[in-house]
């Protein structure tokens, strides 16, 4: 993945236009910012060279809001990645990271998608809704743009049929295309109809090399021991995600990388790490007065978050002391680095007390951590201050600026370990107050 930086103006002089010809043909997320340096705008493009130079063609065929953006536009960063997916999953990332002004003016909030997937059914049925519900389904998202993700829904289940709405026995349109697995007509049973979706629910969850590899291992053994007809569904299946690698992925990770990601950098240079952090993980405590009291690990990959790697604790010792329950949490996850992963780094939700709490078995294990001091603002216009242990066991605390990419990416793994953390407490009070 490569990162480039161009400067335009509104009115572009001919070096300028030059600097457009650097845009890439290829698939990536763009970065509009200001003069101070903000990202105001974040966008995904199948091909960025096309989707970067509208923005300043023909501004009297663009709206009010769109010819005030690019009024207001500077430069532009953009990252390339490998397929159009992969930005639109980017694209997600950035736009919770960075909050950008114009995203906000510009979009519909009812844009925002996710993928319901309910395992627990008997026979499940994948959807689409702006509004993930704790009902135990697993969701993916959120997705900017609502077109992209049907595209790509579309030809998976392509690959991996699958029922779009409540299962009735009764056979449809659908089931003469092969979109259905085909219960209703005997073609595979709920069994085999779930162990197939399981192949799409790893898809979405970033995990495309890895499952490539087990279905074509599994369409030999199948070969194998005379059963062609299973060899032949996963023939299909292994062929055909070979053949999406260059129309549309989801949320690859294995061959997302932005650790060229001006964030990292700051990180390391900030902590004086030996390396870019590649996996951080964010940890916070959720309770009501001591009362149904949670932890939550949430894991960043390369600046962006993976979900599929995220952890929550139902704790020990319910009590109403954040440092104590900190440090449970923080030990239980480190009875897990073989298992779960290695953290380069850890952001805790709190100050010197839940620093100094986990401190000396983090330092042990040779795991950099800091906390992050809201002193009890949690609103999203916190100011970002960092606890940082110091070589002679006392701790400093620096202050970020606002705007820059560092506290950017701090306070979005602070939220999400926050937001993760109460997402659990709640789950647990309804299931308490049910008894």
């Amino acid at each position: 993945m490569r990162y480039n930086k161009i400067s335009m103006k509104i009115t572009m002089t001919e070096r300028q236009k030059e600097h457009l010809k650097e845009l890439p043909a290829e698939p990536g997320v763009y970065f509009h910012k200001n003069r101070a340096g903000e990202v105001i705008y974040v966008g995904k493009a199948a091909i960025l060279k096309n989707r970067v130079r509208q923005y300043f063609q023909s501004p009297e065929r663009k709206d009010a809001k769109t010819r005030a953006l690019v009024a207001e536009i500077d430069y532009t960063d953009w990252i390339v990645v490998d397929t159009e997916m992969d930005a639109l999953f980017l694209e997600s990332e950035m736009i919770k990271r960075y909050m950008p002004k114009w995203n906000i003016l510009l979009r519909d909030d009812k844009t925002v998608s996710y993928v319901r997937i309910d395992m627990k059914s008997e026979i499940p049925y994948v959807s689409m809704t702006r509004n993930p519900d704790d009902d135990g389904a697993e969701y993916f998202g959120p997705y900017y743009g609502k077109t992209a993700i049907t595209r790509a829904l579309r030809i998976l289940r392509k690959i991996f049929p699958y029922y779009d709405r409540p299962y009735t026995g009764r056979k449809t349109l659908n089931t003469d295309l092969g979109l259905t697995p085909g219960i209703e007509v005997g073609k595979v049973t709920p069994k085999e109809y779930k162990a197939s979706l399981r192949r799409l629910i790893s898809y979405l969850k970033g995990n495309r090399k890895k499952l490539i590899r087990e279905i074509e291992k599994q369409m030999y053994e199948a070969a194998a021991v005379g059963d062609y007809e299973q060899a032949v569904v996963l023939r299909n299946q292994f062929f055909g995600l070979k053949g999406i690698n260059t129309k549309i992925v989801f949320s690859d990770k294995e061959f997302l990388d932005i650790s060229s990601d001006q964030a990292l950098q700051e990180l390391q240079e900030v902590l004086n790490l030996a390396k870019v952090p590649v996996r951080i993980e964010g940890f916070d405590i959720s309770h009501q007065s001591g009362m149904n009291a949670t932890g939550s690990m949430v894991c960043f990959i390369n600046g962006v978050a993976d979900r599929t790697k995220y952890r929550r604790f139902k704790l020990r010792k319910q009590q109403n002391n954040d440092t104590e329950s900190m440090r449970e949490v923080v030990t239980r996850r480190l009875r897990h680095l073989k298992d779960w992963g290695r953290p380069d780094l850890i952001v805790l939700d709190g100050s010197v007390g839940q620093l100094s709490a986990v401190y000396p078995e983090l330092s042990a294990e040779g795991i950099a951590v800091i906390g992050r001091d809201k002193s009890g603002d949690h609103g999203r216009n916190a100011r970002v201050r960092i606890v940082v242990p110091c070589d002679d066991g006392q701790y400093e605390m620096l202050e970020l600026a606002k705007d820059g990419h560092l506290a950017k990416l701090i306070a979005r793994i602070d939220d999400e370990s926050h937001r993760f953390a109460i997402q659990y407490h709640i789950l647990l009070k309804r299931k308490n107050a049910l008894k």
